[in-house]
């Protein structure tokens, strides 16, 4: 019998090594699992038009009382309902970012498949259980913030697990790129959301909160079915944590320049082995604060946190305000701040990987980001067109530098060199990080309700206030690159070249 000669696809298939399917596996499966925690996230700020509105532009088809608030939903009926949805949000907020620091530890020493499920299944619930409150005609305040707290706590989960995760699988080579991509999950999660919620929100707007309920549930099932932990559990090789200069931000100029990382060895080219390695010991809270680098990008994220966070669950309500557009149509709409935000988070993965430059990266997009926050207010409700692009720089250079902090920064300094190895640290890190840039997300919301009042332009004065206080906060660590560029300009060597263009 003659053999036919292979297929097409099978060759194409046989390009990538064993070691990169798995990889690619963890990567897909990561972005899908924080696609769904942000997306149960998103709904709120698309219900909030729904939950006040102006009741005098809408016909009463049973025109059976005089309320000036008929259509609205109690308690948020009445004339301080940007002070209780603030609440309403602080109540998630707070508990995420209070629950975030202690999650870091649970996520080091315990499985992560088994606490990825069982708090994904958990904010499933949650987030059904706040919709629920439309088909059980509920109108306590006290119901919507205790779900809003319990789902707060479930969501401090998602985070550290998935960031230890990929930090298991993958080495330091172009983290800030493939980091800047993978972490759009971020923006797609918000997309989805806001899409999802827009259908039912002019007519059963529990189903907004229910349907992403359910599919984040499911998902978790999925994590549970499919996640692997580390490279080992399958006979694969774990990426080496290679020493680089964005982990020496603390040392001098010279002993930077003169630690020059060698080329990785292990990574997604390379091919299975049959060795297994000892799995390190989780490290305690302080030692992770004491890495160099860990409190200056804290709490510079405060502040970036805290202004996408004010228009992650506010965007939509300002543009019904300021624009007149319906709570769909709004919905829609801010999602090109979400897709500016995936451009964003690749620019500055890409730039960072180029420059090494991670401090000085986040710092130039947070300073043209003031200004521009500026025109938006002013310039950008103008026009359809004048709004569209807007939206979607600023969204580039709102979350630009919070996707880089959260994914690539979180990563190198869980793996620093003081560490020896031990990636168990990437989970109290990217809490440490996460869990102060969440104190920033839950300030951002509540000042928005309390200042919103006296005007939105107010609320932008904020936003640009935290800008340039999050400039401030990285200063001494821009200062440190621009130290080593200098150095590498003075020496012009080819170790130099190394730094400021790594493989």
């Amino acid at each position: 019998m003659m053999r036919t000669s292979l297929a097409p696809g099978i060759y194409l298939l046989r390009v990538f090594s064993r070691d990169s399917w798995y990889r690619g596996l963890i990567l897909l499966l990561t972005f899908l699992i924080y696609t769904c925690y942000h997306m149960s996230r998103k709904p709120i700020s698309v219900v909030k038009s729904e939950l006040h509105r102006n009741c005098s532009e809408i016909p009463n088809p049973n025109n059976y009382t005089n309320s000036t608030t008929w259509c609205n939903w109690s308690p948020f009926d009445q004339d301080n309902y940007k002070e209780l949805l603030g609440g309403v949000d602080d109540a998630f907020l707070v508990a995420y970012a209070l629950g975030m620091f202690v999650s870091g530890i649970f996520g080091e020493r315990l499985s992560l498949r088994y606490y990825l499920f069982s708090g994904m299944l958990l904010s499933g619930i949650f987030t059904s259980l706040f919709g629920l409150g439309y088909y059980w005609n509920i109108h306590q305040l006290w119901f919507y913030v205790i779900v809003q707290i319990f789902n707060g706590l479930a969501q401090t989960t998602g985070w550290p697990a998935v960031v230890t995760c990929i930090g298991n699988w993958f080495g330091k080579g172009r983290r800030g790129f493939i980091m800047g991509i993978w972490n759009s999950h971020t923006s797609v999660g918000n997309i989805l959301g806001s899409l999802i919620a827009g259908i039912w929100v002019d007519s059963a707007w529990g189903l907004s909160f229910i349907v992403p309920g359910i599919i984040i549930a499911v998902m978790g099932l999925i994590s549970f079915l499919f996640l692997i932990e580390y490279p080992e559990d399958v006979d694969c090789t774990p990426p080496q944590h290679h020493n680089g200069p964005v982990e020496d931000l603390g040392t001098s100029v010279e002993s930077v320049v003169g630690n020059i990382p060698e080329k990785e060895s292990g990574t997604e080219g390379s091919e299975c082995s049959r060795e297994s390695t000892e799995k390190p010991e989780a490290i305690g809270f302080l030692r992770a604060l004491r890495i160099p680098g860990v409190v200056e990008f804290s709490l510079c994220l405060l502040f970036a946190k805290l202004v996408s966070y004010t228009f992650l669950f506010w965007l939509p309500l300002y543009i019904v305000n300021v624009a007149h557009f319906g709570p769909k149509k709004a919905g829609d709409l801010s999602t090109l701040f979400d897709v500016g935000g995936i451009i964003g988070g690749i620019l500055a993965g890409i730039v960072s990987d180029y420059t090494n430059g991670r401090a000085t990266t986040c710092c130039a997009m947070l300073i043209v980001a003031a200004p521009l926050l500026f025109l938006y207010n002013y310039v950008g409700q103008q026009s359809f067109g004048s709004s569209v692009v807007m939206l979607i720089i600023c969204g580039a250079l709102v979350n630009g530098p919070y996707a880089l902090i959260t994914t690539a920064v979180s990563a190198d300094l869980g793996t620093h060199k003081s560490l020896r190895g031990n990636s168990k640290a990437l989970a109290t890190v990217a809490a440490i990080i996460d869990g102060t840039g969440s104190l920033g997300a839950a300030l951002g919301p509540l000042l928005a309700g309390l200042i919103s009042p006296t005007g939105w332009n107010n609320v932008f004065y904020m936003l640009i206030s935290a800008d340039v206080l999050a400039c401030v906060f990285l200063s001494r660590l821009v200062y440190k690159e621009i130290q080593v560029w200098r150095g590498c300009v003075n020496r012009n060597s080819s170790s130099c070249l190394a730094l400021t263009h790594p493989r």
